[in-house]
């Protein structure tokens, strides 16, 4: 059957279970479990769990409806980045291990600016810079609703542009392609099919629940929020979406919990731009990047099913 002709099985419940894709590997976090699977450079796969509590012990902070979406956030982001630099680490030879031992302050100091450097270009792209630009244009500034519409236009064309022009790079192509695998594991799983490079490989690569379709949703949310503040001053409205960041991705999470549990019109519509937005995100991976994607899922599928359902 080719790739583009591919039939997703039905599914035949919604899991709880999320991932992503690392650098020569996958995350997978479960409801008790969480695991990290990598193509080592010998061909082999690195395998590493540990306990996670997402399920029936989960803290109170993760079931609570806007809280539980801020909290997840910031965790996904956490550890998205802790394990993103363990999966680049198990990519280095020996011989680079070893220099990095002799180095490993300055390379933790270089983690962590990474990081810091990182979350100002996030917010200098998506916060400052639409708002920034629609400022100069007299004719809208002074319009609350309709300003806030086209700054989110803007703030849309720059994350689209910007996913566009990085998935040029092969080093991100193939990230893309354990994203894909990543997801037709999952669609697999949820298909309660066995979990065989066979069966994954004819699954969908498009998931409603992914991280993209979240940040399309935070996207269009904050559009809607941005509506109801009276501030017209440039930086009065750029320190509005930072103390309204929180209640925004709140928002967002119940929403696309709620495009995820439900099938209609409307869901739909709030999913299809994320879904749209994968076709760019994810790539058809190959069947070893599927073997690491079933090595990542299998540890974090609980022995009791109810706890796997969203």
């Amino acid at each position: 059957m080719s790739k583009n002709n591919q039939q997703p099985s039905a599914e035949k419940f919604k899991s709880k279970i999320g991932g992503q894709a690392l650098i020569e590997g996958i995350m997978m976090l479960g409801p008790n479990t969480g695991a990290m699977a990598c193509r080592l450079p010998d061909g082999t796969i690195d395998l590493e769990t540990w306990n996670e509590r997402n399920g029936k012990n989960a803290p109170w902070y993760r079931k609570v409806p806007l809280i539980r979406g801020c909290t997840s956030f910031v965790t996904s982001l956490s550890k998205g980045y802790k394990y993103m630099m363990k999966s680049a680490e198990k990519q280095l030879t020996e011989e680079e291990k070893a220099e990095e031992e002799n180095a490993s302050a300055i390379f933790n100091a270089m983690m962590y600016a990474g990081m810091i450097i990182g979350i100002v270009m996030a917010i200098g792209l998506f916060v400052f810079l639409p708002k920034w630009i629609v400022g100069f244009f007299p004719a809208v500034k002074e319009k609350r609703i309709l300003r806030s519409l086209i700054e989110g236009i803007v703030k849309i064309a720059i994350f689209v542009g910007y996913m566009v022009i990085i998935s040029l790079m092969k080093d991100i192509r193939r990230q893309y392609m354990y994203h894909g695998a990543e997801h037709k594991t999952i669609a697999c799983h949820e298909a309660e099919l066995p979990l065989t490079v066979e069966n994954v490989r004819k699954q969908t690569r498009f998931h409603k629940r992914c991280g993209t379709s979240f940040i399309f949703i935070v996207l269009i949310v904050g559009i809607l929020v941005m509506c109801f503040i009276p501030f017209t001053v440039t930086w009065q409205r750029i320190v509005a979406s930072l103390v309204l960041l929180p209640l925004v991705v709140g928002i967002s999470y119940e929403c696309i919990r709620l495009a995820g549990n439900h099938d209609n019109l409307f869901t739909r519509i709030l999913s299809a731009p994320g879904l749209a937005m994968q076709r760019i995100t994810t790539r058809e991976p190959d069947d070893s990047m599927i073997e690491i994607a079933i090595a990542a899922l299998t540890p974090c599928i609980p022995q009791d099913k109810e706890e796997d359902k969203w």
